[in-house]
């Protein structure tokens, strides 16, 4: 069985947002494409509006699946679905992480991302 995680796509000015997870997390230090797990009877988009919210006090409109993959963890196996999101209103703040980037594509590969990650951030890496 796998936990269904959605992560946002954010782009601005030619940059992508990412966070890194914070100290005390399973994953910290790692960085990622902002997002979370989906919620029993919650559409991924409705997930990742929410987690938007929660994790960084903004509201956004969801777009189109760019790309999925599966990845087994130690403690987890996630089904990674990444969609394009698009900034609407609100400040970002950093609420559940220790850091977010706006990062050039040709940039992200600087980054040490979540395995489950990497082949969505690959393919953003090649965008032009």
């Amino acid at each position: 069985m796998h936990a269904v995680v959605i992560a946002a796509v954010m782009e601005k000015n030619g940059k992508f947002l990412i966070a890194r997870r914070r100290k005390g997390d399973v994953m910290a230090n790692k960085w990622e494409l902002p997002g979370g797990k989906m919620e029993p009877g919650e559409t991924p988009e409705a997930c990742l509006r929410r987690e938007l919210r929660e994790e960084f006090g903004i509201e956004a409109e969801i777009g189109e699946c760019v790309g999925s993959t599966d990845h087994d963890y130690r403690h987890l196996s996630i089904r990674l679905m990444a969609y394009r999101a698009c900034h609407v209103s609100g400040e970002f703040a950093v609420l559940e992480h220790d850091e977010i980037r706006w990062v050039p594509p040709g940039e992200l590969n600087r980054y040490d991302f979540s395995e489950a990650d990497m082949p969505i951030i690959r393919k953003l890496a090649v965008q032009r």
